[in-house]
């Protein structure tokens, strides 16, 4: 090797030795160490229940809700009562049947609970009130009137009919009691039309015993003509003053 190539052939050996040297350091670097990290157990889901007592009232009667919970934050009970504490109890009146809810939330979820209190209808009125009411109904409808002519008390033939028809209907009601009415026209004097109204219903009252309808049931009474039923002075009018009138004994 001559004098002038081994200054270089030294220098390309320490290039190589460099080189290799520093392949080797890029090759075995070390792993970078990580902390251990902190898992928390997830959070419980949270129960609730809710009962009552008792769980049929009538209106206007109380009921106790009582309630608890586990893992929950925050209560609210529908309807009415609203945020509660996670255990307790309330009272409640609820005025118709109701379904009462419970809601319990946390970090875990929600749950849910409900019951239901059954309101008993208020009692329907006494059945002698309702059959009261629609006896009296049947009494206007089926009691018919019997007008009379002019100045008289005989029973006419139309009259007849009528009193008929109304004392099937007494037969069909034997705890009746009836008033007969007495009633004239605008014509003659006060003291007249009261005795003529008197003679009315006696004979009123007569044919409907002779039809079967126990006379302790019936009485009498004469307005003569102080309560007309129609106030014109006609003759249509008139005759519908004159008449034997029936209203139910009090």
């Amino acid at each position: 090797m001559t004098e002038v190539a081994r200054p270089f052939y030294r220098t390309c050996l320490i290039f190589a030795f460099a080189a290799a040297a520093l392949t080797a350091g890029c090759g075995k670097k070390k792993p970078i160490a990580r902390a251990p990290e902190n898992t928390a157990p997830p959070a419980s889901r949270p129960t609730v229940t809710l009962t009552a007592n008792p769980t049929t009232i009538n209106k206007g009667e109380t009921v106790t809700l009582n309630w608890s919970s586990t893992n929950a934050t925050q209560l609210t009970i529908t309807p009415e009562v609203g945020a509660v504490a996670p255990e307790g109890n309330t009272k409640v009146s609820p005025a118709e049947s109701t379904t009462f809810a419970v809601t319990a939330s946390g970090p875990g979820g929600s749950a849910d609970s409900s019951i239901r209190i059954t309101v008993n209808a208020a009692e329907a009125p006494p059945a002698t009130t309702e059959r009261n009411a629609t006896l009296e109904e049947m009494f206007l409808k089926e009691m018919r009137d019997a007008y009379f002519d002019l100045d008289k008390a005989d029973i006419r033939s139309d009259a007849g009919t009528a009193l008929a028809r109304s004392a099937d209907f007494l037969h069909n009601y034997p705890q009746l009691k009836i008033v007969i009415e007495g009633h004239c026209d605008e014509r003659g004097s006060t003291e007249y039309n009261l005795a003529l109204g008197d003679r009315r219903a006696a004979a009123v009252k007569q044919y409907l015993v002779g039809l079967g309808i126990g006379a302790d049931r019936i009485s009498t009474v004469s307005y003569g003509k102080e309560k007309p039923a129609c106030m014109e002075s006609t003759e249509d009018c008139w005759q519908r003053n004159r008449r034997g009138h029936f209203v139910m004994a009090k």
